[in-house]
């Protein structure tokens, strides 16, 4: 990772690392996390149920699964799913199921930092697992701000770092040792899943992130960890 010194060089890194995979990401996800993955994702899209209608915003979209819930959870909502690489959201598009959700889906290729969307277009804004790959994280926070409407909500689905002294060790060698051996063999690319680990291990604490989260004009930041710490899903409310 040591060409990843510029933000641009991180953000060509990712987008390569995360093409590479796109055929396969779905599967390992489920296959990595046990499927609690899919819990995950259901508790994060429950926080949305105020806004049972209107527009969503799904940044770093990858191959849609939150897009899916979201619309699974309410008939009237609508998805704009935005991810940077092309490769994730066509495997995704590829995929989705025969029924009106693939109407109430829209992937746009596009980027976290500089979202493509009008400012106050969205109910709620939906981040699941793609904070950690921004290169820059406040920027692409003060676009999530500026899209959502009034009241309305962010949502981020992020990894952290559990404190349990019994589950931090076994959670540590799973996500270094275990995870991109698996991964690798799998997918082919254990460079990516490598990646993973390191990018959660230099990520912020949580209290940074929320501390970002008000700077980029949140009036309420929250968090809420799950899975002994394993995850957190961050909350903002703009005023």
């Amino acid at each position: 990772m040591n060409d990843m010194q510029s933000p641009d060089a991180k953000k060509k890194f990712v987008r390569e690392k995360f093409s590479s995979i796109s055929g396969r990401y779905d599967l390992l996800n489920s296959l990595l996390s046990l499927q609690i993955d899919r819990y995950w994702r259901w508790r994060t899209t429950r926080l949305l149920r105020a806004f049972p209608d209107g527009w969503v915003l799904d940044l770093c979209a990858g191959t849609l699964p939150l897009a899916l819930e979201l619309t699974r959870q309410a008939e009237a909502r609508r998805v704009l799913a935005v991810d940077f690489c092309e490769d994730m959201l066509r495997a995704g598009a590829g995929a989705l199921p025969d029924d009106n959700r693939r109407d109430r889906i829209v992937p746009v290729c596009g980027d976290g930092e500089v979202i493509p969307a009008p400012s106050g277009m969205f109910w709620g804004c939906t981040v699941a697992f793609g904070v950690r790959n921004l290169s820059r994280t406040l920027q692409g926070l003060r676009e999530m701000h500026r899209i959502l409407r009034p009241s309305g909500k962010l949502l981020i689905l992020e990894f952290s770092r559990p404190t349990n002294p019994i589950v931090k060790p076994i959670y540590t060698f799973y996500l270094n040792r275990v995870l991109p051996v698996i991964a690798g063999l799998i997918s082919g690319d254990k460079e990516a899943y490598q990646y993973l680990a390191s990018s959660i291990a230099a990520f912020y604490e949580p209290e940074e992130l929320l501390a970002m989260m008000r700077e980029a004009g949140f009036a309420t930041a929250t968090r809420l960890p799950l899975t002994f710490g394993i995850v957190s899903i961050y909350i903002g409310i703009k005023e």
